[in-house]
């Protein structure tokens, strides 16, 4: 008996999220909304050089030659269908979870097997809502060729796999929203609070309120500063530069309070 075909591919799981419960809603408009969803994907898929194997219930398995590919299909089709979310009732949207492995596969006909699809589709089931789980294999291939992030998310366990799988989660957001660099404040109280497109604010200049009085009163509040430094400096046990602090406080609420009236009538 001859021994089965294998070969070497890139294994792509995708599951809807959720699906018995939107079936539970709305069953029509649910396998409406999948078909759209799935042939979107298929698009997709075909578009980044790979092809759909199989589909059954709410999953779909497809097959990439190359392992980069595969992740950018994944990712422009969580792209596009979360677009596609974004114009439904929350309730009545579809999301995705998606797992990719490199390994070995039986290919029998059209159809691929073993421990290569086995460990793509435990993966899909432990991904985010909406998420891309990647093996350490295709993490191995992809790191330094596409531009988005990766977070380690531990160690899986598969069905007829003796050791676990690294996993690690693709942040779909940084590829196609990548926030804007800042430096690290040196005070965690400058740490920039404003929004990404919006200015920082300006921050007051040193004495900015006290130039922005009059010359006459600049002077009279540098005499009260004078006074309070001599009577500090000789100091016998009282505080006599009260009454002359006093004296200049009524000049100077005087001046404002006339100034700003004149000001007003004027």
């Amino acid at each position: 008996m001859a021994a089965p075909a294998r070969k070497l591919t890139t294994v792509l799981a995708a599951d809807a999220q959720g699906y018995s419960r939107l079936m539970e809603q709305d069953e029509e408009g649910t396998l409406a909304t999948l078909k759209l969803y799935r042939d979107s994907m298929a698009r997709l898929v075909g578009a980044h050089g790979g092809r759909i194997v199989n589909t059954w219930g709410d999953a779909v398995i497809a097959e990439f030659p190359s392992v980069v590919e595969a992740v950018r299909a994944a990712i422009a089709v969580q792209g596009d269908l979360a677009e596609r979310n974004a114009g439904r009732p929350p309730d009545r949207r579809m999301f995705f979870r998606i797992g990719i492995n490199l390994g070995d596969v039986i290919v029998e006909g059209d159809d691929i097997y073993g421990d290569g699809v086995n460990i793509a589709a435990r993966l899909q089931s432990e991904a985010e809502p909406g998420g891309i789980l990647i093996s350490n294999t295709v993490f191995d291939q992809v790191r330094n060729k596409i531009a988005v992030s990766f977070d380690f998310r531990g160690e899986l366990s598969a069905k007829n796999i003796d050791e676990p799988v690294p996993s690690y989660a693709v942040r779909i957001g940084d590829a196609a929203h990548p926030a804007p660099r800042r430096e690290p404040a040196a005070d965690p109280a400058d740490a920039p609070a404003w929004g990404r497109d919006a200015p920082p604010p300006t921050r007051p200049a040193p004495f900015r309120g006290l130039l922005a009085l009059p010359a006459d009163i600049r002077g009279l509040v540098g005499a009260a500063a004078v006074i309070t430094v001599i009577n500090l400096f000789t100091w016998s046990g009282t505080f006599w530069a009260k009454w002359p602090l006093l004296g200049i406080a009524v000049v100077i609420g005087t001046r404002l309070l006339f100034g700003r009236s004149g000001r007003a009538r004027s």
